[in-house]
């Protein structure tokens, strides 16, 4: 294969022009590097290297304007802004900044394609004006400010380029206007031949350029297009090339350059539907392996999305000796970018304490974590426990060991807003981190931390050198800004190997295996993603790009790199779900439609192979250790959570209860459910434990709802958080809490009014019992705490206190056999027959007696009974009396007979869905 530049080249050669005195024009310095090397290969002499420029590089030397950057630009435009509005009607920076980017962005357009301001700003807010509605005849004051601001482009517009052009600066479109407007003086001070390779979609100042050194006889242009797809009218790619060879006033008398006829050529194109983006690079992966050690010299990967760099770094295989990178790796996305990014969000609002989230993911981070080692761990189980939702910086600092604490100081110092205090905080992490990373000889690490010090100290400067970053906030716009324009640059050789680039980087190149990812629509092309003040109607009057000039410049790219190509592989993300997937690109849909006899068109489906899984009920033999934690468990006793986790699921009980495993303590920045039943049992606790072996009068109720919200609030300091519960959710959980326990004790008054004795027996008592079950060679014993235990009218009543909602039908038992299977429908009656049972057991209990919940949130039912009812009919007994706990005792003891039978495993139960209605 003969690439394009090389076939210039030798065309070139034979000119009378020696190579060395021609000026050659590229689209991008990656060409001119390209050029360069076939110049190498043809020449067979030494000569001087001639002059090789991007166009951007071109325009420069024409327009003598030093280049600025975006950001730079905004700084200047801000200056521009506040020289010509009111103070009144003047915004921030931080606001400014949020309009201006587009702006000059419309800018850029404008200069690049030499359209007259005045007339087009006025024709801009003419049509604001039109399409901004208002019902009154006169006009408010915003509307004014809003249609004043539109008539103020224009001025703001000169302003700025007046400003740069002072200073001999140029942003890229003030460079190509500027450039247009020298082009006659270039010429006739340079009497150099110019050589332009490989161009497609040229704006009007590059138009113009070209066209004025076309005329003047000191250029050539050489247009690199297919025969073909030049003659096919209808051809997207081919739509710039054929208008500038039919409409400029050079190609009414001249020729172009011969276009040759490589597209139809034998072509081997796989078409290949991959679900993922990881999969497209995993297989990507897989059809390097199968080409050709040789080939790989002269094959390019090019990734439609520049995202998936890593990933396809990550699927190499081992065979790919070298590789060149053309893209750099986006800094944004180094490991350290997110410690900065968090540091900017915590700052934000100038807090006097942090979230506990914060503190946890900046002492967590990978690169603070090998620095503050068990120091990190320590403070974030103090984070836990002690139920730490924010923190002061003083405590976060004194938390930590004293070689740690000028580092955690940078981090959590309030910084009142400063900018530079900001700032000068960030560079002395950069250098603890730096001398960190040298002992630990991390050569990555360490240039990565280079960057962002390099990124800080550009940041520093523009803030000495305007004075317009006011907050934390603005500040981190602009490192946003910055950062994503930073790359780390891969060293390597530029043309062995195997050839990694985006999809403009190869422009004016040709290789002879291609192989394209992300092939879908929104990908490549882009679709219709603008970022601009500039209607669409507007844009196309004056000849300005839109997203259908877009589509057209990739369309291009896409069919000149399959040009001469031998072997191209086509990938595309299959999968529905997502942004920008599932829909192929129309680019592989017209390559099916088109056919061309020479290519070999094959359409793959990679789908991954997935196992056939037979899920079945975990099962774990109970060995030696295990029996003996079931028989330390039986001598310190089960409790009802205990029996009634195994009648649930066994496996659960074996991980809790065998295995010892808990759930992690973590920060409970709501308060749980869990919680606010704790809080109101305890406070009910408090208010009734002093009237033990005492009837309960109204006083004493009156009493306790005089008491009732100091105690909810001493039990929420003391089993939540001493943090004052002054808003949101957790403000909301308190006041509801206060409403159960006064809702309970205006139940309570209720009862005593209609007549009912209420004397409390015990409160919150802690039991345990023996169980005698003779199969057994060792003693079992229950345990619990019964909530409350009084006499109604001198019938025993047993209470468990629920907060969640409890039914009457929750607390009916048919079938005593089910009690201990069926979890859903008879854990509530086993719990509270589990506490008859301690009490009983106890000889406390005299029979009949009776047994319930009381529910906090259904208190309207009062006491909700335990009921056994008589299969077949509709005959309830609430009454416990012996035999009935005889009845429970047998299955409870078959039960704990099971659990503690050596051969019977702990086996998973299947756990049934329940689907609830929309």
């Amino acid at each position: 294969m003969e690439s394009f530049i090389r076939e210039v080249l030798q065309k070139l050669n034979n000119s009378a022009t020696p190579l060395s005195e021609i000026s050659f024009i590229l689209p991008s310095k990656r060409a001119g590097s390209y050029l360069l090397k076939e110049l190498g290969n043809i020449s067979d002499k030494n000569m001087f290297s001639p002059n090789i420029y991007s166009i951007e590089e071109f325009t420069e030397v024409i327009s003598d304007l030093e280049s600025i950057d975006n950001t730079i630009s905004l700084f200047e435009f801000y200056e521009v802004y506040k020289d010509l509005t009111h103070e009144e009607n003047r915004e921030d920076f931080e606001t400014f900044i949020t309009w201006a980017q587009s702006l000059i962005h419309d800018f850029n357009e404008i200069d690049r394609y030499l359209i007259d301001h005045r007339p087009f700003f006025n024709y801009l807010s003419g049509i604001q004006d039109i399409n901004h509605w208002y019902l009154k005849d006169e006009k408010t004051d915003l509307i004014k400010r809003y249609l004043q601001f539109w008539k103020s482009l224009p001025e703001f517009y000169e302003a700025l380029s007046a400003k740069l052009l002072s200073k001999n600066q140029g942003y890229q479109g003030l460079i190509y206007r500027q450039a247009a407007e020298n082009i006659k003086d270039y010429i006739s001070s340079n009497s150099t031949k110019h050589v332009f390779i490989g161009f497609n979609a040229l704006n009007a100042s590059e138009q113009l350029i070209i066209q004025e050194m076309l005329e003047a006889g000191q250029a050539e242009v050489y247009w690199d297009i297919d025969k073909k797809l030049y003659e096919d009218q209808d051809h997207g790619s081919s739509i710039f090339i054929r208008d500038y060879l039919k409409n400029w006033p050079y190609y009414q008398e001249n020729h172009a350059n011969e276009f040759t006829s490589n597209f139809s050529k034998k072509k081997d194109i796989e078409l290949i539907g991959v679900p993922k983006n990881i999969g497209q690079t995993k297989y990507l992966g897989e059809i390097l392996t199968k080409l050709d050690p040789q080939e790989l010299e002269n094959t390019a990967i090019v990734l439609g999305e520049e995202e998936l760099l890593l990933p396809v770094l990550n699927s190499l295989p081992d065979e790919i000796s070298e590789l060149n990178i053309t893209m750099g790796f986006p800094v944004k996305n180094a490991p350290i970018n997110s410690l900065f990014e968090t540091l900017f969000q915590v700052h934000f609002n100038q807090p006097d304490s942090f979230y506990y989230k914060d503190i946890i993911s900046i002492i967590n981070h990978p690169a603070f974590n090998p620095i503050l080692k068990e120091a990190a761990e320590k403070l974030i189980i103090k984070i836990n426990s002690e139920n730490l939702v924010y923190m002061e910086p003083e405590t976060i600092i004194a938390s930590l060991p004293e070689e740690n604490r000028e580092l955690i100081s940078a981090c959590f110092q309030p910084k009142k807003d400063s900018v530079s205090k900001f700032i000068e905080d960030v560079q002395l992490i950069i250098q603890q981190l730096k001398s960190f990373l040298k002992s630990e000889e991390d050569t990555i690490g360490l240039e990565f931390l280079y960057h962002f010090h390099v990124l800080f100290n550009k940041l520093s400067n523009l803030n000495q050198k305007y004075p317009h970053l006011k907050t934390i906030k603005s500040l981190y716009g602009f490192y946003r800004e910055m950062v994503g324009t930073e790359t780390l640059d891969f060293q390597g050789r530029p043309f062995q190997g195997l050839q990694l680039m985006g999809m403009l980087e190869s422009r004016a190149l040709d290789f002879e295996t291609v192989i394209i990812t992300s092939l879908n629509e929104g990908v490549l092309p882009a679709g219709k993603s603008d970022n601009s003040f500039i209607p669409y109607d507007l844009k196309q009057e004056y000849k300005l790009p839109t997203y259908r000039e877009k589509d057209a410049v990739y369309t291009y790219h896409f069919y000149r790199l399959l040009q001469r190509a031998k072997k191209v592989f086509l990938l595309y993300n299959t999968e529905a779900d997502g942004l920008n997937s599932g829909e192929k690109s129309r680019f592989i849909t017209q390559l099916e439609i088109e056919q061309e006899p020479g290519h070999n068109l094959r359409k793959i489906l990679i789908s991954p192979e997935v196992p056939k899984v037979n899920k079945s009920l975990k099962e774990i033999q109970k060995t030696p250790e295990m029996m003996d934690r079931i028989r330390s468990l039986a001598v310190s006793g089960f409790s009802p959570s205990a029996l009634t986790t195994y009648v649930r699921n066994p496996l659960d009980f074996y991980h809790q209860y065998i295995l010892g495993v808990r759930d992690q303590d973590e920060v409970e920045e709501t308060v749980a459910f869990n919680t606010l039943g704790t809080v109101v049992h305890n406070a009910l606790e408090n208010l009734y434990k002093p009237y033990e072996g005492k009837l309960i009068t109204e006083d004493v109720i009156q009493e306790f709802s005089k008491k009732g919200d100091a105690e909810i609030a001493k039990e929420f300091s003391t089993t939540y958080s001493k943090v004052p519960l002054e808003k949101g959710k957790n403000l909301l959980i308190f006041e509801v809490a206060k409403r159960y326990l006064h809702n309970f004790l205006k139940f309570e008054l209720k009862r005593i009014k209609a007549g009912e004795e209420i004397k409390i027996v015990q409160i919150e008592k802690d039991l345990k019992v023996e169980l005698p079950i003779d199969k057994l060679p060792f003693s079992i014993y229950l345990r619990g705490k019964v909530d409350r235990f009084e006499l109604s009218n001198g019938l025993p009543r047993i209470i468990d206190y629920k907060t969640g909602k409890v039914e009457t039908r929750h607390l009916n038992v048919s079938d005593w056999s089910e009690i201990t299977k069926d979890y859903d429908n008879y854990s509530k009656s086993f719990q509270v027959l589990t506490y008859a049972s301690l009490i009983a057991l106890e000889k406390d209990l005299k029979f009949p007696a009776e047994a319930g919940i009381v529910s906090f949130k259904n208190l309207k039912s009062g006491f909700l009974k335990f009921e056994k009812k008589t299969v077949g009919t509709k005959q309830k007994d609430s009454l416990i009396t012996e035999e009935t706990l005889e009845m429970f005792q047998s299955e409870l003891k078959n039960l704990i007979l099971e659990i503690c039978d050596p051969e019977v495993p702990f086996v998973e139960k299947e756990i049934k869905k329940k689907y609830g209605s929309f």
